[in-house]
């Protein structure tokens, strides 16, 4: 009911939008994605996690694979909300409906559907790619901090996502192949900063699986920052704790709050909070 779920709606908030984006699969957009807004909601900030993934990683993680048991995830959904701005004879819904409570304490979720898949031509045909912005800055007035996750593609989804967002976090697990990827991806985001989002900026690059007593990955990121690209202090390790949390459906500060990888994450969102 709307009153558990937003039972502040006298309280004006104004949240930051971050996306994470890369267009390079198996980086950990969803588990960095899904972490961070844990750590946010165990600091008492309401917070949403939006799934734009078709695959639904980041809501499955969140809600638990049975809220997809039928092939489809819970509705109304983001897929139901491009759906709908798709027919003009749909009454459109107050954006707090699309909105769904997660198990966690302020942790909220804007899930995911297979839908996107089918309506993205439509949605880039009829130019929708600016309706996710204006949802996003509604459900700001709601929640403390948004945090986007992405499919790996650069697709009307990533763009609108670009527009909507007031800062990018790039997740890089030190591959030779990410680091070729990384500069068409940095060439993608100024361009959708130039023609559509002035005050987009990237906030910084997470690395990811990070091993610190491998000469390789230390090479990779030392050569990266002295091209003088915005790499994070704050590294997140590479753990199979991760996979158990994920099978159990439960963010990393729920599961194990004294872990290492959850104190990495804590770091990691001080950082970018700092800044």
């Amino acid at each position: 009911p709307r009153s558990t779920l937003f039972p502040y709606t006298t309280l004006f908030r104004s949240g930051m939008r971050r996306v994470v984006f890369n267009q390079k699969g198996g980086v950990g957009k969803s588990s960095i994605t899904v972490n961070l807004a844990a750590i946010s909601a165990s600091e008492g900030k309401r917070t949403l996690v939006v799934d734009l993934d078709p695959q639904c990683n980041a809501s499955q993680y969140l809600l638990g694979m049975p809220a997809y048991s039928n092939g489809h995830g819970p509705k109304p959904n983001i897929g139901t909300f491009f759906a709908q701005t798709l027919s003009f004879r749909l009454k459109e819904k107050d954006p707090r409906d699309y909105v769904h409570a997660t198990p966690f304490e302020n942790l909220f979720v804007l899930p995911s559907d297979g839908e996107l898949g089918e309506i993205e031509h439509m949605l880039e045909s009829k130019h929708k790619i600016y309706k996710l912005r204006g949802l996003l800055k509604a459900l700001a007035k709601d929640f403390d901090e948004i945090f986007v996750d992405t499919p790996p593609a650069y697709n009307f989804y990533t763009l609108s996502s670009l527009i909507a967002a007031d800062r990018v976090l790039i997740p890089f697990d030190c591959d030779a192949f990410s680091r070729k990827a990384l500069y068409t991806l940095l060439e993608n985001i100024q361009e959708a900063r130039e023609d559509h989002n002035d005050d987009l900026q990237v906030e910084g690059i997470v690395v990811n699986q990070y091993q610190p007593r491998a000469r390789l990955p230390q090479e990779l990121v030392a050569s990266l920052e002295e091209e003088g690209l915005p790499i994070l202090a704050n590294k997140l390790s590479s753990s199979v704790v991760m996979r158990e949390s994920h099978e159990k459906a439960t963010p990393l500060v729920n599961m194990q709050p004294r872990h290492k990888l959850t104190d990495e994450y804590r770091a990691l969102f001080r950082e970018i909070s700092a800044g």
